[in-house]
């Protein structure tokens, strides 16, 4: 019967590390962490309960412990691609902005962009406008208000 549970977590240990090979998404390698501790236990002649234990404690404490070290020092660097840097920048409208219509056009740096508003409120050629985010190949903008200043004396 020991060399049943000892194929089983063996078997175990594999389909894990399989499964995490394919996603590497820090997925499964917790479970193959405590196939692996329940395997060893195994074949030192633990007791079933013994190796389920250690199989639960391992994989939870892994998971607990070091996945949120993993996630902080994997992918930590997202890079700008050029067109996020179209966000939060200054572009005066080409072409009316009518959102029901599915029409306008901004000019951001030389490069025309077709324009929604994030608003839904039609804005005219000439306004200056700021782009909040990019959603697929339109920019989302919203008309820049002019602020009027009061002196008071």
């Amino acid at each position: 019967m020991d060399l049943v549970y000892q194929i089983v977590w063996l078997a175990l240990l594999l389909i894990f590390a399989a499964a995490e090979a394919a996603t590497v998404g820090l997925t499964s390698v917790w479970f193959a962490i405590g196939s692996l501790g329940a395997l060893v236990c195994a074949l030192l002649g633990g007791s079933i309960w013994l190796q389920i234990g250690i199989f639960i404690v391992l994989s939870v404490v892994c998971l607990v412990a070091l996945r949120p070290l993993a996630k902080k020092y994997l992918n930590s660097k997202v890079e700008a691609t050029n067109a996020d840097r179209v966000i939060g920048q200054e572009a005066r409208v080409t072409q009316d902005i009518d959102n029901i219509r599915g029409v306008g056009a901004v000019t951001i740096g030389g490069i025309p962009w077709t324009a929604r508003s994030e608003h839904d409120t039609l804005i005219p050629a000439g306004t200056m406008v700021r782009v909040l985010r990019i959603e697929g190949v339109k920019v989302m903008v919203e008309e820049i208000k002019e602020e009027v200043v009061c002196h008071s004396k």
